[in-house]
């Protein structure tokens, strides 16, 4: 059945302001389209998306020359503790989240080595794991023919 169209029902109060609390305050604009956003029924799914499409690196397994090399560098190093002189150290440092990791370079002075954790300590306080390290370069190693 269908109503009358003509039936005016709700002239009474079609005019009328709009009520408004006297004890809470009106919603920002901002936070009421807040309420009709876009729900995101698979939480975490654009997270996880970018966590798989993250690249790491595999860490490089040093030839036995290259490690007797790095060896020479770190007793260079070593000796020479309070010269000032500047060093450039790459290391790997592996993902906690997944396989691999990635490459760092650090650069600055060496504050001291750590025998007993296996680390080397700069200036800025940034630590080093020693097994970790892939390549020092620096200008103290120039008259050795360490120099890369």
């Amino acid at each position: 059945m269908l109503k009358n169209l003509n039936n005016h029902q709700y002239d009474d109060i079609i005019n009328l302001p709009n009520p408004t609390s006297k004890t809470h305050l009106r919603m920002p604009l901002y936070n009421r389209a807040a309420q009709f956003s876009p729900f995101a029924a698979l939480t975490g799914h654009d997270a996880a998306v970018k966590e798989t499409a993250r690249l790491t690196e595999e860490k490089q397994e040093l030839s036995e020359d290259e490690m007797a090399r790095l060896n020479e560098k770190l007793n260079i190093m070593v000796k020479n503790i309070g010269t000032e002189k500047m060093v450039t150290i790459t290391y790997f440092v592996p993902d906690h989240r997944k396989s691999g990791g990635a490459y760092i370079s650090c650069s600055g002075i060496i504050k001291r080595v750590d025998e007993y954790e296996h680390t080397i300590v700069l200036t800025d306080n940034t630590v080093i794991p020693i097994a970790q390290i892939s390549r020092i370069q620096g200008e103290m190693f120039g008259d050795t023919g360490l120099y890369d």
